[in-house]
């Protein structure tokens, strides 16, 4: 019942064998720069000469230097949505709504604040909102949990939404704080415990 309820993000095209290849190739390339070397070090011409193709492959394959970190950012999330779809509870099927509710913002935070600097170097200007696909597939995941918690007349589409900006919100708000440095762990517990709260308190039966 769950898989439809989160689709994995986009769509699989077909493509040419090399050019799957190439992207692969790219990425984890990408993913080997960033653990040497970090996130500013990582540019379109510095990731066309370590994997060994022509700046036109990369420039094709990823748009702007923004795109290689989308790319890499959207691998991730299709990882992160298997767990949703498919792995043990409570983040995957087979626990209340109530507690996969709470699982999926500790979850969450943990995957944002992980990947924060991708996420970071991602932002563009050209998206509205930063994590604007992700945060609909939250908000579709976090509706469909709704509607097995008795909520009493509920609006459940405005709560999923308001549910949906108070756990990735503020996430993108320290996501972008230049004071966001040592205390990820803290901050991502902080905010597991935050979003508990709230959603024990939501969906508390008068």
């Amino acid at each position: 019942m769950d898989r439809p309820v989160l689709p994995l993000l986009g769509s699989p095209r077909a493509a040419r064998a090399d050019a799957v290849r190439n992207r692969r190739q790219l990425l984890a390339t990408a993913r080997e720069m960033l653990a040497e070397q970090g996130v500013a070090r990582l540019t379109m011409d510095a990731l066309a000469e370590r994997a060994g193709l022509g700046k036109g492959t990369v420039y094709r394959r990823f748009g702007t230097r923004a795109g290689i970190f989308q790319a890499l950012i959207e691998d991730d999330e299709h990882a992160f949505q298997e767990r949703v779809l498919s792995g043990p509870p409570p983040l995957g099927p087979g626990a209340p709504a109530l507690d996969r509710l709470i699982a999926y913002g500790r979850a969450r935070a943990a995957f944002l604040i992980e990947h924060r600097e991708i996420v970071r170097a991602a932002i563009d200007g050209r998206r509205p909102v930063p994590a604007g696909t992700e945060m609909r597939l939250s908000q579709m995941h976090i509706r469909m949990l709704l509607t097995q918690i008795p909520l009493d007349g509920a609006d459940l589409d405005i709560l999923a939404v308001q549910l949906t900006a108070a756990l990735e919100a503020p996430l993108l708000l320290y996501l972008s704080a230049a004071d966001f440095t040592d205390d990820a762990l803290h901050t991502q517990e902080r905010t597991a415990r935050g979003w508990q709260d709230l959603v024990q308190r939501v969906c508390r039966r008068p």
